[in-house]
């Protein structure tokens, strides 16, 4: 079936497996089934309108509005609810169900589900577990971390992203069990590493593609178990480190050092048409241990799933967004981890048989809830019992199906936060007019005049991180590129010291954007196997210039 997305007019195709998973999730009450219609958005579309309604990094200090504690919130001010510090808002000092509500049928689903939203309090920023990591988001178990996202059982991490089980990381993302790393993304196992990409089992190497089980390698591409090499050529381990500690330290020689390395990544490197590692029947990019996986992105231990993106432990789920842990049965969900059948819901843990739901918690059989934890049979968090419910769940959605909601995610327009403040925007990036046009939410972006010393333009800071003097906690600096002044923290300047790396010239914000700007794109495009010539399909565009081979003639070349 050949459809056209509402939204963007591109032209996108329903396939008979697609119908039946449709079919396979869709909910049943009363012995009637109420089949879930296909899409009336394109796959990009869909992941746009979800990702609208996440705010990772835009953070902000204010006042719990129960306890009167100051807290860092992803919610600026001026918001319709209450938002509640983390404690109190998992505390027992409030309950969800008292801001229940009857449905009212002469009204739309989302009009009323909205307002349910704009009354019950919100949680200020997803964190548990965490000591001295008041910066953190969509985290667990931190100590002394600072402006990450999605980073768990690590300690002193700063300004990075899904890091697991590490120690001292700086401006990174997506790594495993790793210590002491500075701007690394797809590596995992790597100590005292900088510069590095899609590289595991690596130390003390600095600027590295594709490689493995190597040290002390410098702008380096697809080696395996080698030692002491420049630019693939090996050399004493005298000359390495007298290469190496000429250029370590150095703002000028190592901002050379990665432009000459991104060149001849370009030029030289052998990339793989798409990163599938032990899996079967998978199509995508970045997926480890999957089978009939497709058209997803940087997912693992997943099985017959289609258009998840940053997921672990899947099965038989369409059109998610970073859940994990035996998630089974999803559609048109964001962040449920543990969900077992959990259709159009947001950041709802440990939940099954649950339907447009919202931050909702061990629980199970809800429609339309808000913020409800180990709760029942619930209908816009009021409490009834088996048999009112299902008779009124399918009442509910008999009214959806006739105004066109059913079926569809939340709407942008109805996000909590501004549409440059969300996840969508690193995605789908779009300009203040066009987000005005849509009717979505667009908030004027002011940073604070930093209450130090005084301002240093970037390109004023001394060269070498010798010559860094300890007062340069007591500055602010200002970006190189967007004049944005930023801080650097005792804990950060310790690791520029002991790996020798000098201070950054880019605000955070500007370092993370050029950071995802190096990802490949989450498509799928048609080009040769610049080896043997077959006809294959890459996450690199036919035009890029890199050289792109197949799985076979990959391995064949790099092993």
């Amino acid at each position: 079936m050949d459809k056209v997305c509402a939204q963007c007019s591109a032209s996108f195709e329903i396939t008979n497996e697609d119908l039946a998973f449709y079919e396979k999730v869709s909910p049943t009450f009363g012995g009637k089934k109420y089949l879930i219609p296909p899409p009336t958005l394109c796959p990009d579309c869909r992941q746009q309108r979800r990702l609208s309604w996440r705010n990772e990094r835009s953070l902000c200090k204010r006042t719990c509005d129960l306890c009167g504690k100051e807290t860092v919130s992803i919610y600026h001010l001026p918001t319709p609810f209450p938002v509640y510090c983390n404690e109190c808002w998992w505390g027992e000092g409030w309950d969800a169900l008292s801001f229940g509500r009857d449905f009212d049928f002469s009204k739309p689903f989302f009009e009323q589900f909205n307002a349910l939203q704009h009354a019950v309090p919100r949680n200020a920023l997803y964190r548990k577990n965490a000591v001295n990591s008041d910066f953190c988001n969509h985290s667990d178990g931190l100590k002394d971390c600072y402006m990450d996202v999605c980073v768990a059982g690590s300690e002193k991490v700063f300004y990075s992203k899904w890091i697991i089980d590490s120690h001292s990381i700086c401006d990174s993302y997506q790594m495993v069990e790793s210590t002491q790393c500075y701007e690394c993304s797809y590596s995992d196992w790597n100590s005292n590493c900088s510069f590095v990409k899609h590289s595991n089992n690596c130390r003390d190497s600095h600027f590295l593609f594709d490689c493995d089980g190597c040290h002390h390698c410098f702008q380096c591409w697809n080696l395996r178990h080698r030692e002491y090499c420049i630019r693939n050529e090996p050399v004493s381990p005298d000359a390495y480190a007298k290469h190496a500690q000429d250029i370590l330290g150095s703002y000028g020689k190592m901002q050379k050092a990665w432009t000459d390395f991104q060149r001849l990544v370009e030029e030289k490197a052998i990339h793989r048409d798409q990163r599938l590692t032990q899996c079967e029947d998978c199509s995508g990019n970045l997926m480890m241990q999957c089978k009939n996986v497709h058209d997803s992105y940087d997912i693992m231990n997943s099985q017959d799933c289609r258009y998840c993106y940053d997921c672990e432990g899947m099965k038989d789920c369409y059109d998610a967004y970073e859940p994990a842990f035996n998630c089974e049965l999803q559609y048109e969900s964001h962040a449920c981890n543990r969900g077992v059948h959990t259709l159009f819901a947001h950041v709802s843990y440990d939940v099954n048989d649950v339907t447009y739901v919202d931050s909702c918690h061990n629980s199970s059989d809800l429609l339309g809830c808000v913020a409800l934890r180990h709760k029942k049979y619930c209908i816009f968090n009021k409490q009834y019992i088996k048999e009112e419910y299902t008779v009124l769940a399918a009442k509910i959605i008999e009214k959806m199906q006739a105004t066109g909601e059913w079926g569809e995610f939340f709407p942008s327009h109805l996000s909590f936060f501004a549409y440059n403040d969300s996840t969508a925007e690193e995605f789908f990036p779009l300009g203040e007019k066009e987000v005005l046009r849509r009717n979505w939410q667009w908030r004027e972006v002011r940073d604070e005049v930093p209450k130090v010393k005084k301002i240093i333009p970037a390109e004023k800071l001394p060269d070498s991180i010798d010559d860094i003097p300890d007062d340069i906690l007591n500055w602010a600096i200002e970006c190189e590129a967007t004049g944005r002044p930023f801080r650097i923290i005792k804990q950060e300047l310790d690791l520029y010291r002991t790996m020798r790396l000098p201070i950054p010239h880019f605000h955070p914000d500007e370092r993370h954007r050029r950071r995802m700007a190096l990802r490949n794109p989450r498509k799928l495009w048609q080009r040769k196997c610049a080896k043997c010539g077959k006809e294959i399909q890459t996450t690199y565009a036919p035009e890029r210039p890199e050289i792109v081979y197949c799985e076979q003639c990959y391995l064949a070349e790099v092993y």
